[in-house]
C-alpha cells in the first residue's frame, strides 16, 4: 500500500516545523509530542559553537548563552499586517531555543491586553500548541521568532480586539559562525586562532603516524618557544629553543646538556690572533677571553692543534704542553707561526 499524502505531510510538519522524528500518525502523537530529536542542518555562518553551553533546562532569568523572557515579563509580538487578520504574530527576535533542547525550552503562548507584558500570564489566556479540540492549533518557527495560528480557526473564544500576543521562552545569544570557535576538550583550548593548554606546565603532543610530516605550509615563518636561561626547561633530546638571554638558539642533542646553535651573525665575528715562536715562550696573550678551550682553534704552521692535549686556557692566556697528558711543556720552535682563531660560540 502506498504511503498516504497525509502522513507524508505529518513527516515533513514534525521534520521542519519541530526539528523532530516522525514516530507515529499525528492523530496518535501530535508534533509538539514526539520527543526524538531530527534537527536540520545549519549554514557555518549561523552555526551555534556555544550550543554546549546551553542548559538542559530554561533558566529561571538570563544567563551564559540564553536570554529569557520569563512568564512574567513574555516578550510582546506585533501582528503581521501582511496575513490574515491575527493569524501571524512576529516576536521580531530570532534564535529562539527549541524543545529539541529539552522541553521546558517549548515557548508559552499568551493573548492578552496591548502593553501590559508584566500580567499576560496571569490575567491573560494561555493557548496550546495542540489547539483545545476546535482546530485552533499554533506553530512557532524558532528560528524566525514567528508564530502562526495554523488551525482551521483562531483560539476558541477569545476577541483579539485591544490584544496581544505574548511569548515566553528562550533565546540563544551566544557567539554563532565556525569563525568564532571558542571551546575545551579534554585539557586543549580552542578560542578563535589560538590553541592552548589549560593546565599550567603541562606538555602538548601532536602526533603523526608513520612516516608523516608536520608541514606547516606559509610563506611566513615559525616561531619557537623563547625565554632565559633560567627558564630553560628540562633538557630533551631534540629539543630547541631561544635563548634571550644569550641571544642564540640552543638545542640539547644528548637530552641532558645545551648546545647553542651557530649563526650567520655570529661567524661573521671569528677573528684570529697571528704569534711567532722563539723557541721558549709558551704563553701568549690573546686579544679576546674564551669561555672554553674548545672556543678557539690553534694553527702551529698549519697543523690544527689538538684542546687539552697540546695546549690550555686560562683567561686570555693560552699555554702550549706537550704530550699526550699534557704533563710536559713544550713551546714552538723559532720562526713558527702560531694562528689562534677564536669568536666560536658556546
Amino acid at each position: 500500500m502506498a504511503i498516504t499524502d497525509a502522513k507524508k505531510v505529518d513527516y515533513l510538519w514534525k521534520k521542519l516545523g519541530y526539528g523532530a522524528t516522525k514516530t507515529d500518525t499525528n492523530a496518535a502523537k501530535k508534533a509538539p509530542n514526539e520527543a526524538i530529536a531530527s534537527p536540520l542542518l545549519l549554514r557555518g555562518d549561523n552555526t551555534w559553537n556555544q550550543a554546549s553551553s546551553i542548559p538542559a533546562t530554561l533558566p529561571a532569568s538570563s544567563a551564559g548563552v540564553v536570554t529569557v523572557y520569563p512568564t512574567t515579563n513574555p516578550i510582546e509580538t506585533t501582528a503581521d499586517g501582511t496575513s490574515t487578520a491575527n493569524r501571524t504574530w512576529k516576536t521580531g527576535q530570532i534564535d529562539w531555543i527549541p524543545p529539541e533542547i529539552g522541553s521546558t525550552y517549548q515557548v508559552k503562548v499568551y493573548i492578552h491586553t496591548s502593553s501590559d507584558a508584566g500580567n499576560a500570564a496571569s490575567g491573560g489566556d494561555q493557548v496550546f500548541a495542540t489547539g483545545s479540540g476546535n482546530n485552533d492549533e499554533w506553530f512557532f518557527d524558532y528560528q524566525s521568532g514567528v508564530l502562526h495560528f495554523i488551525g482551521a480557526n483562531l483560539p476558541n473564544g477569545i476577541d483579539f480586539t485591544g490584544k496581544s500576543v505574548y511569548i515566553s521562552g528562550g533565546r540563544y545569544s551566544g557567539t554563532k559562525g565556525l569563525q568564532n570557535l571558542s571551546t575545551t576538550t579534554g585539557n586543549t583550548e580552542f578560542s578563535t586562532n589560538n590553541i592552548g593548554n589549560i593546565v599550567t606546565n603541562a606538555d602538548m603532543t601532536f602526533t603523526t603516524q608513520g612516516t608523516g610530516l608536520f608541514d606547516f605550509n606559509t610563506t611566513t615563518g615559525l616561531v619557537v618557544p623563547t625565554g632565559t636561561t633560567l627558564e630553560r626547561p628540562s633538557a630533551q633530546e631534540g629539543i630547541i629553543r631561544f635563548n634571550t638571554t644569550t641571544g642564540k638558539y640552543e638545542v640539547s642533542l644528548d637530552g641532558s646538556t645545551y648546545t647553542a646553535l651557530r649563526t650567520e651573525a655570529a661567524a661573521s665575528s671569528i677573528t684570529k690572533d697571528v704569534f711567532t715562536g722563539d723557541g721558549s715562550t709558551t704563553q701568549f696573550t690573546m686579544t679576546v677571553t674564551p669561555s672554553n678551550v674548545k672556543n678557539i682553534i690553534v694553527y702551529v704552521d698549519g697543523v690544527m692543534q689538538e684542546p687539552t692535549q697540546n695546549y690550555t686556557i686560562a683567561s686570555d692566556v693560552m699555554s702550549f704542553t706537550g704530550g699526550s697528558d699534557g704533563s710536559t711543556i713544550e713551546a714552538p720552535h723559532s720562526g713558527a707561526r702560531i694562528v689562534v682563531m677564536h669568536g666560536f660560540a658556546d
